[in-house]
């Protein structure tokens, strides 16, 4: 059996060629007219995203080994399925937690359905509300690895209070995720109908973020691996207690 070639000379390069970050950044511009990252489903639930943050996901879950995951923002549930999957595989006590303002019923009830609810806990309110906010505290009480991944309100103010709120919980060695910083990249006027856009969104909070906060650093190894994400700038790792 081969070994796994060394490709990181590939990558440096790559992330270096213009024409293909150009390109790039072209292709998720076109795709994103026919909401693309709409077209997807791990175990039978909806996922609303790119292929390759999905791929990441997984190795991430698998290489920490976290056993509490919240995500900020829910939709029809299929990102909390996929976590729950690989906590299940790894066979650890994993949970993973949901918030989102308006779980719908529906979404609500598929969830409850689903072979791996037993894994899953549910928060219906504002991810900054701080009664949903201290929620959260307690039930990563005891926990001793603690991942969290922001994909909800996707402006400056609100993705800023999250980090906030949910950096403290997230403990060394393991990540924080913001989705959508990608949107600071995109060409103005992309987001017509949504309060975000270039200036106000995901990575502009990220970047504030970062300036007053020393216990987390991008991970750009693994960003430039997956090239095609939705999160460029956006996998924080904790590297301080």
């Amino acid at each position: 059996m081969e070994d796994i070639p060394n490709t990181t000379e590939f990558i440096q390069a790559m992330v270096a060629d213009e024409e293909i970050q150009a390109l790039r950044l072209k292709l998720f511009t076109a795709v994103a007219k026919y909401r693309y990252t709409y077209n997807f489903n791990w175990l039978g639930r909806p996922i609303i995203q790119m292929p390759q943050d999905i791929v990441a996901m997984q190795e991430l879950i698998w290489r920490v080994r976290p056993d509490f995951i919240i995500e900020c923002g829910v939709a029809h549930g299929g990102s909390l399925i996929l976590y729950a999957s690989i906590l299940e595989l790894i066979a650890n006590d994993g949970l993973v937690l949901g918030i989102d303002i308006e779980i719908r019923e529906h979404n609500l009830l598929a969830l409850k359905n689903h072979p791996l609810y037993h894994r899953v806990k549910l928060i219906n309110g504002s991810s900054i509300d701080p009664v949903v906010v201290e929620q959260a505290r307690l039930l990563a009480e005891g926990r001793k690895n603690i991942m969290v991944v922001l994909d909800s309100d996707h402006t400056h103010e609100h993705v800023l209070e999250e980090l906030k709120c949910y950096s403290p919980l997230v403990t060394k060695g393991s990540y924080l995720v913001v989705f959508d910083t990608l949107i600071e990249e995109m060409p103005e006027g992309s987001y017509p109908d949504r309060r975000w856009g270039k200036g106000n969104n995901p990575m502009t909070g990220v970047g504030e973020f970062l300036k007053g906060n020393k216990r987390f650093i991008v991970d750009e190894d693994l960003e430039n691996r997956f090239f095609f994400t939705v999160a460029p700038k956006g996998y924080l790792k904790c590297i301080k207690d």
